[in-house]
């Protein structure tokens, strides 16, 4: 599954505390649990997961069986293991707690509260949804993708009681015309769709951005990756990403996305330091893998030292490959750099042979580190 199925189903399982809120009355009038589920979703993403699992307790027994209980401990366990592949001994509860969800809301989806128990079920849909695409599992993505879109225009009947309604249409919006722009072998299939609105995507994703009271994260980091890989301008990308990890500056995933924006735009002083100041508090084997590979581009472009890039280079893309379709994006990065090093050695083969790898692994090509 490459990241241009992802791009469309990624947003789904974002909805999840927009969910909490509307979900049952009770909740949505008991400003403590309100607060407290806002708490745990802030803990959460910032990988603070001893204080987010004391939330979750308090709520499953505020709550005991609701369908808010289960979407948290999902996204507990998708942040504690990530990058939740599907090897991965948590995999399973994960699903299990997912299809729980779902099931809770189809059972009690009477008409009244239609509004509350949909956005329940796109959630949990959609976390499921993104854990198949990133681990390429198209046979369980697709029958869940087909079943899931009438879910998905249900939504639209129903006014925004929150900014964080902003990211939802925001995404519909801009990707429903920038995707079939950038890939016209999906026009087609784009027809059968309602038409969107870049323009418009993007306001509403930086509305969501602003004023969200918990999908701030999500739209920024959507805006960081349309910035950089459908808009080419990763000096706006940069904006959103630095926002980003200060909002969750124990987020490893949020700092390597900073790094490598700061790579991006040059800003190599910078990204050195955010690197160093890392490396050996960071012990997580998937970060370590990226640091390998932005150590690469340094070496590369900061120090014009060529020898010691091809080593973290090959470095990186042998301890990424272990992460199977999440590190596809950074190994494409390592192999694009060893073919501009094969380039400057006079080594026209070498060089052919990296840069189809890294082609074959990219999703955006021109996203290459090459200027």
């Amino acid at each position: 599954m490459t990241m241009k199925l992802k791009i469309f189903i990624r947003y789904l399982p974002l909805l999840l505390c927009l969910s909490a809120g509307t979900l049952n009355a009770q909740i949505l009038k008991d400003t403590a649990s309100l607060d407290l589920i806002k708490k745990g979703v802030d803990y959460i993403y910032n990988l603070q997961f001893d204080k987010a699992g004391e939330v979750y307790s308090k709520i499953s027994q505020s709550y005991p069986g609701h369908p808010v209980v289960y979407l948290l401990k999902g996204m507990i366990t998708y942040w504690e293991n990530y990058p939740l592949i599907s090897s991965s001994p948590a995999h399973g509860s994960y699903e299990n707690d997912m299809h729980t969800c779902i099931e809770l809301c189809e059972k009690k989806s009477y008409p009244a509260d239609e509004a509350e128990y949909l956005l329940a079920d796109l959630c949990a849909r959609g976390m499921l949804l993104l854990f198949y695409a990133d681990n390429d599992l198209s046979m369980e993505v697709f029958p869940l993708a087909t079943s899931s879109y009438r879910y998905i225009r249900q939504a639209f009947n129903f006014p925004y009681v929150y900014s964080d309604f902003f990211f939802f249409t925001g995404l519909y919006n801009y990707y429903r015309e920038a995707y079939p722009d950038a890939h016209p072998v999906y026009k087609a299939l784009a027809f059968l769709f309602p038409k969107g609105n870049k323009a418009k995507g993007l306001k509403e994703l930086q509305t969501a951005a602003r004023n969200s009271i918990v999908l701030k994260a999500e739209s920024s980091s959507f805006l960081s990756d349309i910035c950089i890989s459908y808009e080419n301008d990763s000096h706006q990308a940069s904006f959103y990403s630095k926002s980003l990890h200060e909002l969750y500056p124990d987020n490893i995933q949020y700092l390597a996305a900073y790094i490598k924006n700061l790579l991006l735009i040059k800003q190599y002083d910078e990204a050195e330091s955010l690197i160093k100041s890392s490396d050996s508090k960071i012990t997580n084997s998937y970060y370590q893998a990226q640091l390998s590979i932005f150590n690469g581009i340094l070496q590369e472009k900061k120090y014009h030292d060529y020898k010691q890039a091809q080593e973290y280079y090959t470095k990186g893309a042998k301890d990424i490959s272990l992460f199977g379709e999440f590190g596809n994006e950074f190994a494409a990065y390592a192999y694009f750099g060893m073919s501009r090093i094969c380039e400057v050695n006079g080594d026209k083969h070498c060089k052919k042979i990296y840069r189809k790898r890294a082609l074959d692994l990219a999703n955006f090509k021109k996203v290459n580190f090459d200027d």
